[in-house]
């Protein structure tokens, strides 16, 4: 009997080449589209992949569940001086936990995305990996960490041995919709996340000053939610070298700012950490390659396991940028070990 997939199914490419593979490789295959209550879902685009494909599509309405996992997390995070990453939330709280869900009432062995990594059954007992896509410039597995072996057991990634030229030719040649390209958060439009912060039901944080780390006054923001760590343009600051966004003190209602060299730190501390696989043992010290945020080339790093889900990361080469609110994501070579928000840069600690 063949086995089957339920395949979280978004209108675009990458998720209709994923059914396509599974269907080529003698899966029985269905699909679901998430209702997230936000304008700019494809629907119709993957209503149209289904049809062309030929496997019958379900639709689950999660606006509720998604507005107060995520948007309110969102929203929350920005008021808070932190920046957050929606995308890593919306990944556990909704895809993969509503995915698992429908598949198990349904009756299907396993669920499946688009997502750009890769899964592997370790030899030794029945433990799963989580490891990175070989296509380096496409690699999802960031967004991916906090999944655990409870969705890594039934999870399959077609894509993830694949480049996105691959998917794209598996596309043109089945003549495939061609759907649109996911936008970097799906529910704020234009990406322009201080309007849709601005036209939120919440109060948002009063203007205040800019200050350097001397404390000196250098300017005025309009609230600590319309800035972010790292920033340089938009700050408005009279002066011959420019300014960087290097910390937010929301008690101060302050932004502290300093140049491109005074950006770098030797570590972090992150909080809520989660370990993909029950072989890593959250003990001792840890040498690991660290990525701060998506895109980022990773550093090598030690990280020493400091209780309560918290660990100390010290880089091997300074960074910049390190912004609270983003994730630590913990690799070796290919493999995803685990991963952590960031409550704060290391200073002198």
């Amino acid at each position: 009997m063949a086995k089957s997939a339920l395949v979280g199914i978004s209108g675009g490419i990458d998720s209709a080449v994923a059914a396509a593979i599974l269907e080529e490789r003698g899966y029985r295959v269905e699909g679901l589209y998430i209702q997230n209550g936000f304008p700019g879902g494809n629907e119709k685009d993957a209503a149209a992949v289904a049809g062309k494909l030929h496997f019958p599509l379900h639709t689950l309405d999660i606006k509720s569940s998604f507005r107060e996992n995520v948007v309110d997390y969102f929203v929350g995070d920005y008021l808070k001086g932190r920046t957050p990453n929606p995308c890593i939330v919306c990944n556990k709280k909704i895809k993969f936990r509503y995915l698992l869900e429908e598949a198990r009432k349904r009756g299907f062995d396993y669920i499946a995305t688009g997502h750009y990594a890769r899964t592997e059954k370790r030899e030794e007992g029945n433990s799963f990996r989580l490891l990175k896509g070989i296509d380096n410039d496409k690699d999802q597995s960031y967004f991916l960490f906090q999944l655990g072996e409870e969705e890594l057991r039934s999870l399959i990634f077609p894509n993830g041995d694949k480049t996105k030229e691959d998917i794209k030719k598996i596309a043109s040649d089945l003549k495939l919709p061609s759907g649109r390209e996911s936008q970097e958060i799906c529910f704020v439009p234009d990406d322009n996340y201080r309007e849709f912060l601005e036209h939120y039901p919440v109060a948002l944080p009063k203007p205040g000053n800019i200050v350097d780390e001397a404390g000196n006054v250098v300017g005025k923001h309009k609230g600590i939610h319309s800035v972010t760590i790292g920033q340089r343009k938009g700050l408005n600051i009279a002066s011959e070298r420019p300014y960087y966004v290097l910390e937010i003190d929301t008690q101060k209602n302050e932004v502290i700012v300093g140049r491109e060299e005074d950006q770098f730190t030797h570590g972090l501390i992150a909080t809520d950490c989660c370990w993909v696989s029950s072989d890593t043992v959250p003990r001792g010290v840890l040498q690991a390659r660290t990525h701060i945020r998506y895109r980022h080339r990773g550093v090598d790093s030690e990280i020493t396991f400091l209780g309560d889900k918290r660990v100390r990361v010290r880089f091997k080469t300074p960074q910049k940028a390190v912004a609270p609110g983003q994730a630590a994501v913990f690799y070796q070579g290919e493999y995803v070990t685990g991963g952590g928000w960031i409550e704060r840069r290391l200073r002198d600690d």
